[in-house]
């Protein structure tokens, strides 16, 4: 059982949280804090993991912060270190502490990298006066050192068929800025633009949390008023990493901890499309799965912890090679020099093709953003395009609350781009049917989806359904049409690397050095490719994190021997 933090009747004070399965424990170590912090700190404890996890539930719902979590090792049903590592998800900026025996010290040392444990306390802590306390002391000063988001919410005002105001959501949404959104609509909306003197304003409008309003905002303007880091430090750096999904995080990540200047350039948010799935069950070390959202979060934390510069709403447009250095140039004119590069931009889905289709697009048709618009199908027939796994991680979602969800495939199986434990799941859904052999020919609607008409590419006939949504995870575009003619590029448009650029065993024309190119080297010398972007590349989170690491490695073998 949990102490509610509402029933205290105390408001606006960060809180101490301590979860112990013993009562008698977890009311003398709540004592003790009391005692010494009680005056400026809510004391909130909790007799089970999962009481501690409902309130600090309740408390991120309400908007107030925690400072410190304390938790013992040996709990039943769920062990301290499982307890911090989903509680960190809740309050990344907490500082986790956990309360264990002299002989689980072993255990304490393995959290430190498990779930980035700040201290572990050994039992007893009497005198707390000299046991306790100093390290509370310790890790609130810490806290309150650190750079933390912001509690307050961003207010964001749209209407479902503007195009505009599904961009601005999902921009808000990935980039894990909480926002509360207004339909333009309502009672609330008016009483903004009443507020802010906005008389019939063009949407979306989005108001922050120091009260400043911006209409319809560009994704650089939005990004720089709530808080998002937009321009790099410096002008030139070891490493640039092109694209924030698994492969540029772990690029970054590793490039930093490796003692290498990085910057990591991004055009919308990190995660890419991992990053919208909502639920990754087939990568290494998550046996419950973890939503690409968490991943993004908890990879984006970690390379900022070692050094990197996370930037966004920066849009590479080219690349030049000018001696020793690299240079990206981008869409407003500025340009940032490195000697290494990594090209890890990623792919992205392919656009649908036929009549009223991209007059759609925004207005009942998306291209991913399922994860965004859960609740809003609450209730509806929901399409979702596509046979690979994203398609298949979004069917799933978006059956928690829509009536039925129809999973549209090309091909006559999931077979051949869907892995087994995801269809199993999707076959075995009641609310999901798969309709194999079909693509979308056709929108119906005027000004926003009402219908789809269907294809059977079998048969070539077709059939006219009733639809308000449809969610697009088809194809893989990569993004290197800014890379132009420098770097060489297969006929798809994906980088070919290493020994992919070998002719008969011998280098590629024009490259410049003795030795053949590294394993992830482009045609360029320094200049490296990971993840989805490169050629023969996998396609999965778990070889995009390891060739951004090896991409690292092999930038560092190529500044040696400059």
């Amino acid at each position: 059982m949990a102490q509610s933090p509402t029933s205290r009747g105390q408001s606006a004070r960060a809180s101490l949280l301590t979860v112990d399965d013993d009562p008698a424990v977890s009311r003398a170590i709540a004592r003790d804090l009391r005692r010494r912090y009680g005056e400026d700190y809510r004391i909130v404890r909790a007799e089970s993991g999962d009481a501690a996890l409902e309130a600090l539930k309740e408390l991120r719902l309400r908007g107030e912060e925690v400072a410190v979590i304390l938790a013992d090792h040996r709990m039943p049903r769920m062990t301290g270190i499982e307890f911090l590592e989903q509680a960190m998800d809740l309050f990344p900026y907490a500082r986790r502490v956990l309360v264990t025996a002299y002989a689980d010290t072993d255990a304490a040392i393995d959290a430190i990298n498990l779930v980035d444990l700040d201290h572990y306390l050994l039992k007893p802590w009497d005198p707390p006066e000299e046991k306790l306390f100093p390290v509370i002391d310790e890790q609130l000063r810490a806290w309150s050192a650190a750079e933390r988001h912001p509690v307050a919410e961003t207010k964001l005002v749209g209407h479902r068929w503007s195009a505009r105001s599904s961009a601005v959501r999902e921009f808000l949404a990935r980039n894990q800025v909480p926002y509360r959104w207004f339909s333009s609509e309502s009672s609330d909306a008016r009483a903004l633009f009443t507020a802010a003197d906005l008389d019939d304003p063009e949407l979306p409008v989005v108001v922050t949390p120091a009260g400043d309003v911006l209409v319809a905002p560009s994704d650089a303007d939005l990004a720089e008023r709530v808080g998002l880091v937009t321009r790099p430090s410096a002008d030139f750096y070891d490493l640039i990493v092109v694209g924030g999904g698994p492969a540029g995080l772990s690029a970054a990540l590793y490039g930093a901890s490796e003692g290498l200047r990085t910057v990591l350039v991004e055009r919308i948010a990190t995660g890419g499309q991992a990053g919208q799935s909502s639920r990754i069950e087939n990568y290494l070390g998550f046996p419950d799965g973890v939503s690409g959202a968490q991943l993004t979060e908890r990879a984006r934390r970690q390379a900022l912890k070692f050094g990197a510069e996370l930037v966004t709403t920066r849009d590479a447009v080219g690349l030049d090679v000018n001696g020793s250095a690299r240079s990206v140039r981008f869409a407003d004119g500025s340009t940032l020099d490195a000697q290494t590069v990594i090209l890890a931009a990623g792919v992205s889905y392919r656009r649908l093709d036929g009549p009223r289709l991209d007059a759609m697009a925004g207005r009942g048709l998306y291209y991913g953003s399922a994860l965004t618009n859960v609740a809003a199908c609450a209730g509806q027939d929901v399409y979702v395009v596509g046979g690979a796994n994203s398609a298949g991680q979004a069917a799933l979602a978006l059956a928690r609350e829509a009536r039925s969800v129809t999973l549209l495939v090309r091909g006559p199986s999931l077979t051949q781009s869907m892995s087994a434990y995801l269809i199993e799941q999707v076959e075995a859904h009641p609310r999901v049917r798969v309709r194999t052999s079909t693509v979308v020919a056709e929108a119906c609607g005027d000004g926003h989806l009402e219908g789809l008409v269907l294809r059977d590419v079998t048969t070539d006939a077709t059939t006219t359904v009733p639809c308000g949504w449809v969610f697009v995870f088809i194809g893989a575009v990569p993004r290197t049409d800014w890379l132009g003619d420098v770097v060489v590029r297969d006929r798809y448009g994906f980088v070919p690397t290493g020994p992919d650029l070998l002719q008969d065993g011998a280098a590629p024309p024009g490259w410049p050095l003795d030795r053949p190119p590294y394993h992830l080297e482009s045609s360029v010398p320094g200049v490296f490719a990971a993840g989805d972007v490169r050629a023969e590349s996998a396609k999965r989170v778990a070889s995009a994190v390891g060739e951004g690491a090896m991409a690292v490695m092999l930038a560092h073998r190529y500044l040696e021997q400059l």
